[in-house]
């Protein structure tokens, strides 16, 4: 490797951030309401956001400068369309 970012860490951090969005989604869905939930929904959403477009870029980075792994691949375009999906949400309502 070239003493970066590999592949399974990549990967691990994109579905990651895949998973925390979904999880807000979920809680927004069922409208759970704890005070500890919100707290860690205001403390964290700022920053994923900011990770999910970093690491969109680095993964395309990657994707093109690297061997292609399925794995990698679909994990890159699942955070794609999250991203599609939070910075749309900022403009369809």
């Amino acid at each position: 490797m070239n003493g970066g970012i590999n592949d399974k860490t990549l990967t691990s951090i994109n579905f990651l951030i895949l998973g925390y969005f979904i999880l807000l989604w979920l809680v927004n869905y069922f409208q759970i309401n704890f005070a500890i939930i919100g707290v860690f929904v205001e403390l964290l959403t700022i920053p994923f956001l900011l990770a999910q477009l970093v690491f969109l870029v680095i993964g395309v980075k990657f994707i093109l400068n690297n061997e292609k792994r399925l794995l990698t691949i679909v994990s890159l375009l699942a955070l794609a369309l999250c991203t599609f999906i939070t910075i749309g949400s900022f403009f369809w309502h």
